[in-house]
């Protein structure tokens, strides 16, 4: 699927925030304020960042680590945070087995570690809030999916907004004590009683869709190369526009 789009030179919540290319250019100085865990392998890491301009749910940052010796590690992360949270960004990061960056974060870092930060970054998987939105996301994948979820209830936004997410188990079920009725769980590997087991389906998706606003829905897929042409593949059968389909995948 080819993924065309030309950010603006502005981006923009109506009423709240508006950030120029410019701002999101320039390195600024995260300060680590909180650490949650999330499930046994990723946690959530809550950064104070006075100056941070804002951002749209479901963009993302770089992050810099710099060693004591001046060697230095740069990665792209998806913002978990709504704009709504001035002041602060966090990020929620797998723990990959040898990761250089996420090692340091989930074995070294602690309150008050300082790392720099730039964005936000990308327009294409941004979701501002003003239609429908269908969010398709797996594993880590849900990350910048929470962000849009997150913006939609601290706005009260009464645009349509619906989550289908996969995990193997609920033990990986990132964000699980945040899901409300906005989300639809599919379990691959186990599951609690009574709830089936297996791959989400052109059945769940379908289900969603059958939820039609006048304006139909925005679909925006995270996650996994496999899942993302899994899930890909399950929107177009289900009748979703190509053209409104948006997928942010890794590895």
């Amino acid at each position: 699927m080819t993924e065309t789009f030309v950010p603006a030179t502005r981006f923009a919540v109506p009423g709240r925030i508006a950030v120029s290319n410019r701002s999101a250019a320039l390195w600024q100085t995260a300060t680590l304020t909180e650490i949650r865990r999330e499930t046994p392998y990723a946690s959530t890491f809550r950064f104070a960042v006075p100056d941070w301009q804002g951002h749209l749910p479901g963009q993302h940052l770089m992050l810099r680590l710099t060693a004591q010796d001046g060697y230095t590690a740069q990665r792209h992360y998806s913002i978990a945070s709504p704009p709504e949270d001035t002041g602060h960004i966090e990020l929620t990061l797998d723990h990959v087995e040898g990761g250089e960056v996420s090692g340091w974060f989930h074995t070294e870092a602690a309150l008050g570690d300082e790392v720099e930060v730039r964005g936000p970054l990308s327009g294409f998987f941004a979701w501002p809030g003003d239609r429908p939105a269908l969010l398709i996301g797996a594993g880590s994948g849900v990350v910048p999916l929470m962000s849009m979820v997150r913006h939609h209830r601290a706005r009260g936004l009464s645009v349509p907004l619906r989550l289908l997410v996969s995990a193997r188990g609920p033990e990986e079920l990132i964000y699980a004590r945040e899901f409300g009725a906005e989300t639809t769980t599919v379990f691959t590997r186990s599951a609690p009683a009574g709830v089936p087991v297996g791959r989400m389906t052109a059945a769940h998706v379908a289900a969603l869709l059958a939820d039609q606003s006048d304006d139909g829905w925005e679909a925006y897929v995270c996650g996994s190369n496999a899942f993302a042409e899994h899930a890909s593949r399950l929107l177009l059968t289900a009748g979703q526009p190509v053209d409104r389909i948006r997928i942010e995948r890794f590895g």
